[in-house]
């Protein structure tokens, strides 16, 4: 259970990192584009650098730390397609 539940903050990570990316090439053309594209990269990298690290992948395992986490990811998700 505890390496699935990682697994799942992972694949988070590399979503969040890989529509920031997206965002970046397909919005090339308007200014602030970084900014906004690297509002959501860096909040993917700093979770799956997380998930590496034994003491703070610990705490992922919290109910209250699975909540914060799934709402933060999917207001960045929405930024990225509102964005």
């Amino acid at each position: 259970m505890k390496s699935s539940l990682i697994n799942n903050y992972r694949m988070g990570g590399y979503l969040l990192i890989a529509i920031g990316l997206i965002n970046l090439r397909y919005q090339s053309d308007q200014s602030g584009v970084v900014t906004s594209s690297l509002s959501i990269v860096i909040p993917g990298a700093l979770l799956l650098a997380v998930t590496w690290i034994p003491a703070l992948a610990k705490k992922l395992e919290s109910k209250a730390a699975q909540a914060v986490c799934m709402v933060l990811g999917l207001i960045l998700v929405a930024y990225a397609v509102i964005n």
